[in-house]
């Protein structure tokens, strides 16, 4: 199965490709798609959009694997990343490609064994269940990883695709 991370913002959304076949992971590629601070929002959706449409063309993942959005106390903040998760969630729609969301919670719990995992944690493991020489940077790219890992350990499991479609 070809599972594609993401976690998702504006500035940065963090990408991770992962290969999972018979309980083992192979790293196929990820990444970061960034905008720059000073771009007209509209146009930083469009390019996520745009790179998004082209990541997803070229790989073909069976599914992608998205954290659910928990607001900040930021709400314009949370607003904006709920806007670029909305383009995300589209062109992987417009390509036919499932949709699984995680929580960070189910995330952590996943990765490192504890709900209450500190990032750092997470990001170790990710690495080490990867087989990676460091942790990949930013720590979007490495929370993306993290995220397809989450899929991988859940998608096996009857009750956790039922839940998806709740």
């Amino acid at each position: 199965m070809l599972i594609l991370g993401i976690d998702p913002g504006y500035a940065i959304v963090g990408y991770g490709l992962l290969e999972y076949q018979n309980n083992r992971f192979r790293t196929v590629d990820y990444g970061a798609i960034t905008t720059p601070a000073g771009m007209d929002f509209s146009q930083r959706l469009e390019v996520i959009y745009q790179q998004m449409q082209a990541l997803l063309s070229q790989y073909r993942p069976q599914a992608m694997a998205v954290e659910r959005l928990y607001f900040h106390n930021n709400q314009k903040t949370a607003i904006d990343v709920a806007q670029a998760r909305g383009v995300i969630l589209l062109a992987a729609r417009l390509q036919g490609i499932e949709v699984f969301e995680y929580t960070p919670l189910q995330v952590k719990s996943s990765v490192v064994g504890y709900g209450q995992a500190v990032k750092k944690q997470v990001q170790e493991m990710t690495r080490i269940l990867l087989h990676l020489d460091a942790v990949p940077k930013p720590d979007d790219t490495a929370d993306a990883l993290a995220i397809a890992i989450c899929h991988a350990h859940s998608s096996g499991s009857l009750i956790n695709r039922l839940k998806q479609y709740q």
